[in-house]
């Protein structure tokens, strides 16, 4: 995310910027271009990280937890994109900088987390296609929903794993016997386990506790 982008986003959430002109908002973060103030502010729209309502002079950060919707409660779940994760070998860089927001209702989510602890990564890959989280597969093109907060992993838990600043989901087995962590696949096709010791460059970021399925195109008819 660009600096100004950074920033914007900072003071959008502690105050609401349509009050102020383009001149006055750059003023607040040090930059004396208005055109470079109203350019970054629609980038940050079109990712829907910030609310920009004209007609009620409103500017304010987007994503900050349950927003408005046409559900039977009024809100839907506003939950970051935090990027890629294969769900193959560890190829994928884990990129921290939030893309925009996966927009849902909490019924999608059956086990509810905290709103504040929860991120989304889209899957690439096919190498967890069998594995189930709560009724449902992670299939390429999904995006997994991932609980920060919950990095304790047990045998047989599905995790995002960062290894060598590569992201990646798999399910986590713990070899005593060789001293070694085993990243397994969970997949029709065949691959191979990812293999770590205790002093390699690894962590756990979080369980997967969720999946929100992405519809696959129809097929066409010949």
């Amino acid at each position: 995310m660009h600096t100004i982008q950074q920033k914007l986003l900072a003071l959008a959430e502690q105050k609401n910027l349509g009050k102020y002109t383009l001149r006055e908002i750059g003023g607040f973060i040090g930059e004396t271009s208005p055109q470079k103030i109203k350019h970054h502010l629609q980038q940050l729209e079109k990712k829907g990280m910030i609310k920009i309502d004209k007609n009620k002079n409103i500017i304010e950060r987007a994503g900050a937890g349950f927003k408005s919707g046409f559900l039977a409660n009024g809100k839907l779940l506003a939950i970051p994109i935090l990027g890629s994760a294969n769900a193959g070998p560890a190829q994928i860089f884990a990129d921290t900088n939030i893309e925009g927001y996966l927009r849902v209702s909490p019924s999608l989510i059956e086990d509810y987390r905290p709103r504040h602890r929860l991120f989304a990564v889209k899957v690439n890959g096919p190498s967890m296609n069998r594995a189930v989280i709560n009724g449902k597969m992670i299939e390429d093109g999904d995006y997994a929903i991932i609980d920060s907060e919950d990095r304790e992993a047990e045998d047989g838990d599905v995790v995002l794993s960062v290894i060598d600043g590569m992201a990646n989901i798999k399910k986590y087995y713990v070899d005593k016997e060789n001293n070694q962590i085993l990243l397994m696949s969970d997949s029709t096709n065949d691959f191979p386990a990812i293999h770590i010791h205790e002093s390699d460059d690894y962590m756990v970021n979080g369980k997967v506790i969720g999946v929100v399925k992405t519809p696959k195109p129809p097929k066409r008819k010949r």
